[in-house]
């Protein structure tokens, strides 16, 4: 039976709707910030001042974000060549699929007195490569979903459809599952299942209830997602793979636009990430919030993330995705001052009551910002890849979007750890976010809005 190009659409919409609660859920608001509450704690049993161990929470989370960047920017290229010169992506997305859900259901293991501490880390970073690797492939669909013009609204929407999994996740999690620290959901009920609220299993369930969402929800997308097969006498075998992507990286070099639009979206993408990364810990680190707090603060960003996502890939139809990028990532830089200059005591030196609300108010209001504004980037800076690939070798494209994604993944994550250990501020810890979102902004000014199509061998 031949499936309609709506259905290829929806199932190709339905992966980000799947996979996203592992960054929602597990990345941001739930696993870690749990995760530097129970480093904290087992630091300080160990005998470091408590400020001394957040900082320490906070270097151990980026330290494992940076490990993971370089896996995924030193595999993706090839592998995208790979499955470029074979035609077979889906192979692919299945085996990540089976890594991401056996990573995810183990996350259980984290318990709270910290005794399995570094292999939780480990367990949750084999996740994120996986979910990573995956999405690149899925990414490569991409192009075949419609026209250049209309790239941009589909980007946009399966990016915010996925925001709205995202939303809806979250809100299971804390009506049912995570428990405060008097050991009741949002709900003000014991956690379901009868899972012990002394042992922290209502927010541990987070890595089983993400696997179990991810097995139902990709059904769409193996059903209505397919391969399209190499036409006859297309060389399938992987050797000359490497040749062939070498020469595909020097000619980005003879590519300005490309060239620019990658070098810049590796720097403001870099940067992104981080504040994915850290503002669930920062919320934990710097004002104290419970996990219930931050899964508030989640659904709120998520929420802004969906509408305003699936607005900027409106806004990408009728003007192109670099205007949307460029606003998005003014509105980020914005958010990082913010960042840097508050915390319980004071916002941007202005010192406040003891008590106050006002750095609660203003960090729901940049959670907000930085979810609409990051999902619009993400979706647009998606879109105008698609303007600069080469139409033969989407997955390779993207393994190159992934790899100037992730090649400078240690850099914001270091530069977090460096600042924060020099400082011993978790907030002048962000400083290095802002430059980066300054530098990628700067050098998106030699980026051709219509982009650069053609084969990429012909930069040689």
């Amino acid at each position: 039976m031949e499936i309609s190009q709506k259905r290829r659409i929806w199932g190709w919409m339905f992966f980000d709707w799947a996979q996203q609660p592992f960054y929602t859920l597990g990345l941001t608001f739930v696993f870690g910030p749990y995760f530097a509450y129970v480093a904290t704690e087992h630091f300080v049993s160990q005998g470091e001042a408590l400020t001394e161990a957040k900082a320490h929470s906070q270097w151990l989370w980026s330290l494992g974000q940076t490990i993971s960047g370089v896996i995924i920017a030193l595999s993706a290229p090839l592998l995208g060549a790979i499955a470029d010169r074979s035609g077979r992506k889906m192979p692919w997305i299945i085996f990540f699929s089976v890594a991401y859900v056996v990573a995810s259901a183990l996350l259980w293991g984290l318990t709270p007195d910290g005794a399995n501490l570094i292999l939780m880390l480990v367990i949750f970073y084999v996740g994120f490569v996986a979910a990573e690797s995956g999405l690149n492939f899925v990414n490569a669909y991409l192009p075949s979903m419609g026209t250049d013009e209309e790239i941009g609204r589909v980007s946009g929407s399966g990016s915010a459809f996925g925001y709205w999994g995202g939303v809806v996740s979250l809100f299971i999690m804390l009506l049912l599952l995570a428990e405060n620290e008097n050991g009741v959901t949002l709900l003000g009920t014991a956690p379901l299942f009868g899972l012990d609220p002394d042992l922290r299993e209502g927010t541990r369930s987070v890595g089983p209830f993400i696997a179990i969402w991810y097995l139902v929800f990709m059904i769409p997308f193996f059903l209505w997602v397919r391969d399209v097969p190499k036409p006859a006498g297309s060389p399938v075998a992987s050797r000359g793979v490497v040749p062939e992507l070498v020469t595909s990286i020097r000619a980005i070099f003879r590519r300005k636009s490309l060239g620019s639009f990658l070098l810049g979206s590796m720097l403001y993408r870099d940067a992104l990430n981080a504040l994915y990364a850290f503002g669930g810990v920062y919320a934990a680190l710097v004002l104290d919030w419970s996990i219930i707090q931050i899964g508030v603060f989640g659904i709120v960003a998520a929420i802004a993330a969906a509408i305003v996502t699936w607005a900027g890939g409106l806004l990408d139809q009728r003007t192109g995705p670099k205007p949307v990028i460029r606003v998005a990532v003014w509105a980020l830089i914005v958010v990082c001052i913010i960042i840097v200059g508050m915390s319980r005591e004071s916002l941007l030196g202005i010192p406040l009551a003891e008590g106050s609300a006002i750095p609660d108010i203003i960090f729901y209001l940049c959670g907000a910002v930085i979810g609409g504004a990051g999902g619009s980037l993400y979706a647009s800076s998606r879109s105008l890849m698609v303007r600069h690939l080469d139409p033969a070798r989407p997955t390779e494209a993207f393994g190159l979007f992934a790899l100037t994604g992730k090649a400078t993944a240690f850099l914001a994550p270091g530069l977090i750890t460096i600042f924060t250990a020099a400082t011993g501020s978790n907030q002048k810890g962000f400083i290095p976010v802002i430059i980066l979102f300054i530098l990628g902004l700067w050098i998106l000014r030699w980026v051709n809005p219509d982009g650069e199509k053609g084969s990429w061998a012909e930069a040689e």
